[in-house]
């Protein structure tokens, strides 16, 4: 079984604190067409980099039913600035359109087999994976972007046409696993695509 969820895989709940005070599993996201669930922290500058460019894929498919989640499940204690209470700073700074939960226990990522932050998942209207990998192909400096993967697909996704590309390697930090080095990966999350 490969680490990260492969194509076709319904998407794995979760029940987890939002930036917001209040708490999330996909249930509240039932009535939103389809979801993006991506891992993201407060201190990559792969994140940071690319922030404002995922702030307008949001903007733009938002309203045609599309409904995003950000998941931060670095360790704390690798880095400090990825802690709850600057989960909390950061969503009141830049007012991003999406939710921010906090994955403490690290047991959503292993889940979903997130390898990097940020790491996309794209899900249809029966929360089946139809994408996952990177959002942009330059993230830390978008501009040396030329290819949005997660618009492309969403472009699909919302147009009724099938996914052109459903594979990307995620661009990006290594999740941050506690009680492990910075730059350490489970043994079985090799790249997604060779």
């Amino acid at each position: 079984m490969s680490f990260t969820l492969e194509i076709g895989e319904k998407a794995i709940d979760f029940n987890l604190p939002g930036t917001d005070g209040k708490t999330y599993s996909l249930e509240n996201f039932k009535d939103s067409k389809y979801l993006v669930v991506f891992f993201t922290c407060n201190h990559c500058p792969y994140v940071i980099g690319s922030d404002e460019v995922t702030r307008k894929t949001v903007e733009r498919f938002q309203p045609l039913g599309v409904e995003f989640v950000g998941i931060n499940s670095n360790s704390k204690n690798t880095y400090e600035d990825d802690d709850f209470p600057h989960m909390v700073e950061r969503m009141k700074d830049y007012k991003f359109p999406w939710k921010y939960l906090y994955d403490e226990s690290q047991e959503v990522a292993e889940a979903y087999g997130a390898l990097r932050t940020p790491h996309f998942y794209v899900f249809d209207e029966n929360r089946r994976l139809v994408y996952t990998g990177r959002g942009v192909d330059s993230p830390r400096d978008v501009s040396k972007m030329t290819v949005n993967d997660l618009e492309r697909t969403l472009e699909e996704l919302t147009s009724g046409k099938p996914i052109s590309v459903s594979l990307t390697n995620p661009i990006g930090c290594n999740v941050k696993w506690e009680g492990k080095d910075k730059h350490w990966m489970p043994a079985e999350a090799c790249d997604l695509v060779f």
